[in-house]
């Protein structure tokens, strides 16, 4: 049995179709299916229900590729055992992180990374929903949550607190707050998602905690589309520091309340699958986000 055809088996179901499998690897459709077939003329059974929707694996094959989930797995530690020998970072890295996190701060990163190595080529999948790392053969992901994966290795990057801002232009036209209740008379612009908006904001200071629902004339469900409505004078924002850090730097964003604790954000977390080698890629590019991404 030819396991190259197998490795390819395997790719074809990760991917859904034979054409994704076909871009995937860098190889003809027609070339793909041909192996396919060779494979099962092999084993001597069907292992794919083809369909002009979708591709189902029979029975046989959903045996098939599990025990080829294993090669794959093999040929990855191998991959990462002589990986740790290397002396220079090559190869492909993926990257997947949400979409604020890559447009404001991780891009820039990236484009900075490749150039110190030049035999690196990163492919970053921008998404906010999370994404299956081991199924998608990730790498690193970034992610702004509170983890409870074990299958995941995380390793924590910074702290995300949570400011109040508004633009200059606002602030001039409605009056800056100076307490919290203050925000009762103001424009406010909450972040919503599907059904649940949230417009409690809660507030400590010298140990006094303080919860205000606010009231707002723009819900969003995208944190950079909130900070584009304060930074045009939309209203008061609170928001995690690093979304806004670029802003406060150049003042079309103004920080309200500094008094005040907000109730902390999220913390970020580079996160990668848990494997008994770490490529000297991945370790890497680990070590520089630990230096450089919130410095």
């Amino acid at each position: 049995m030819n396991t190259q055809r197998l490795a390819l088996f395997s790719a074809i179901v990760h991917a859904g179709s034979i054409s994704k499998a076909a871009a995937t690897l860098g190889m003809g459709k027609s070339v793909v299916s041909r192996q396919l077939a060779k494979l099962e003329d092999e084993l001597g059974t069907r292992l794919i229900q083809r369909s002009t929707r979708k591709l189902t694996l029979t029975e046989i094959g959903e045996l098939v590729f599990a025990e080829a989930l294993h090669i794959d797995r093999a040929v990855a530690h191998i991959e990462q055992l002589t990986a740790q020998h290397q002396t220079e970072v090559k190869g492909r890295l993926r990257v997947t992180c949400p979409r604020p996190l890559g447009q404001r701060y991780l891009v820039p990163l990236l484009v900075e990374f490749t150039a110190m190595h030049p035999k690196i080529e990163v492919v970053l999948t921008v998404d906010d929903h999370l994404v299956d790392l081991i199924a998608e053969h990730i790498d690193v992901a970034l992610r702004v949550a509170h983890l409870e994966d074990s299958t995941l290795v995380a390793r924590k990057l910074c702290d995300s607190p949570r400011v109040l801002v508004a633009s200059p232009a606002y602030l001039a036209a409605r009056g800056t707050p100076s307490t919290p209740a203050d925000l009762a008379a103001h424009d406010c612009l909450v972040y919503s998602n599907g059904a649940r908006v949230f417009d409690e904001w809660g507030f400590t200071q010298d140990g006094s905690n303080t919860s205000i629902r606010v009231s707002s004339k723009i819900q969003i469900n995208d944190g950079m589309a909130l900070v584009a409505g304060a930074v045009a004078g939309g209203g008061v924002l609170a928001i995690d520091r690093l979304m806004v850090a670029h802003e406060l730097a150049h003042g079309s964003l103004v920080q309200l309340l500094a008094d005040y604790q907000l109730r902390a954000g999220q913390p970020v977390y580079a996160v990668y699958p848990a494997r008994p080698w770490l490529a000297f890629k991945t370790a890497t590019f680990l070590a520089f986000l630990q230096e450089r991404l919130f410095v």
